[in-house]
């Protein structure tokens, strides 16, 4: 078997193993998110003390995250993810055994800080892939993480349906998802940095390079954010839909997303990512006004797949562009990953804080001016063209001498 023939069949394993990755961590945010309600009433909290504690994941993710690259540096590749990873699907114990407020605050800033680093530790790995291949595969890698999370929120509905303590149901889909992601990063890439290489500083900002990539990503996740938890009470509240019917329009808009991630990458690979990416902004824009003008449900529950359907691969493309646009790929992605968590950090009590004062439909117009915006600056992404052109399929006929 010649070099150039090894080194492509460890890039493919190395693709099916960083999709497993994705679809662990996603599970575990999946498993989480249906068992809220009991945390809530195990810790014995109002609805203001729960946001308050949840909080706290986004806090912990953007502190942490930042951390990333100097582990990624010193430990490798493989082990650093294998580590991180282990350490968000164990972390997911925490919520269910916090007693209280301030015990659940300090386990949801442990869960959000694993979670980041593993996120960046992933999404670092996923982009070098893709530049060995010479092709996008960021999408369909979200669209893995979105289908775990489908998958985690399926088993954790059974699990609230059959009246199961989440102390037992977390503790196995940890165990589970633990063994899962352990044996998908024997097959990842086992980079190594350079000898001359020098160390990321400890704690890094984010680079230049991120920041307007970060706004684009910015942009898409408020979107999302804005969309998923208040999909439900505009169809409630504006349109008097019943409870069923409000939650299907979340339901729809998140395979929507799932769908169209997982899709995503042949529409890239067609038509690059700036195109996509201001068709994406145009979809979501008209889905927005869809949104702000319906008189029916229906109408309103198209809006929300529309938008969902416009801002799906914005994210993975943003993280893609990250990793293309400097030498230190973990740094970068830190960068805008610390970024789109605080945009969906602000996202939810903004649209309240509007909707308070003005209305829920004036709050939409703000999430529509802004997925417009996708379109507008989506030429900051060229970096991911770039990087998924030429050097990329240089990179990829010719066997990396790393480890």
């Amino acid at each position: 078997m010649s070099d150039v023939t090894r080194a492509g069949d460890e890039v493919r394993r190395a693709r099916y193993a960083v999709a497993a990755v994705f679809a662990v961590h996603g599970a575990v945010t999946g498993s989480f998110a249906t068992r809220v309600p009991w945390v809530q009433d195990h810790a014995s909290l109002g609805a203001g003390q729960l946001g308050f504690a949840l909080a706290f994941t986004a806090l912990g993710a953007s502190c942490a995250m930042p951390l990333a690259g100097g582990i990624t540096h010193r430990f490798g590749s493989r082990t650093a993810l294998r580590g991180l990873l282990a350490l968000w699907t164990l972390s997911l114990i925490l919520p269910s055994i916090a007693p209280n407020l301030v015990t659940l605050c300090l386990a949801m800033f442990v869960y959000g800080a694993s979670a980041g680093m593993a996120d960046v530790a992933m999404n670092a790995l996923g982009v070098e892939v893709e530049r060995r291949l010479g092709k996008s595969i960021m999408s369909g890698l979200h669209g893995m993480w979105s289908a775990g999370a489908l998958i985690g929120s399926a088993a954790g509905t059974l699990a609230a349906h059959l009246g199961a303590d989440a102390r037992v149901h977390f503790a196995l889909a940890s165990a589970v998802l633990t063994v899962l992601g352990l044996v998908a990063c024997t097959w990842v890439l086992g980079l190594q940095p350079a000898e001359d290489e020098e160390p990321p500083p400890r704690f890094a900002l984010p680079p230049r390079s991120a920041l307007l990539i970060g706004a684009v990503g910015f942009c898409a996740v408020f979107a999302e954010g804005a969309s998923l938890d208040w999909s439900a009470v505009f169809l409630r509240d504006r349109l008097d839909s019943s409870a069923g019917l409000a939650a299907a329009s979340t339901t729809g808009f998140m395979l929507t997303m799932a769908v169209a991630r997982i899709a995503g990458d042949a529409v890239v690979n067609r038509f690059g990512a700036v195109r996509t990416v201001r068709a994406g902004g145009v979809l979501a824009g008209l889905g927005g006004l869809l949104i702000v003008l319906a008189g029916h449900p229906a109408v309103a529950m198209a809006g929300f797949a529309l938008m969902g359907l416009g801002i799906a691969v914005v994210v993975p493309l943003c993280f893609a562009a990250a990793g293309h646009a400097g030498p230190n790929p973990s740094q970068a992605i830190a960068g805008v990953a610390t970024i789109t968590y605080t945009s969906g950090l602000i996202a939810p009590s903004l649209i309240g804080g509007v909707a308070q004062a003005t209305s829920l439909m004036v709050s939409f117009v703000v999430v529509t001016a802004l997925a417009c915006g996708l379109a507008v600056f989506a030429g900051v992404l060229r970096t991911a063209e770039r990087g998924g052109g030429e050097v990329s399929r240089r990179a990829a006929a010719v066997p990396d001498p790393r480890p």
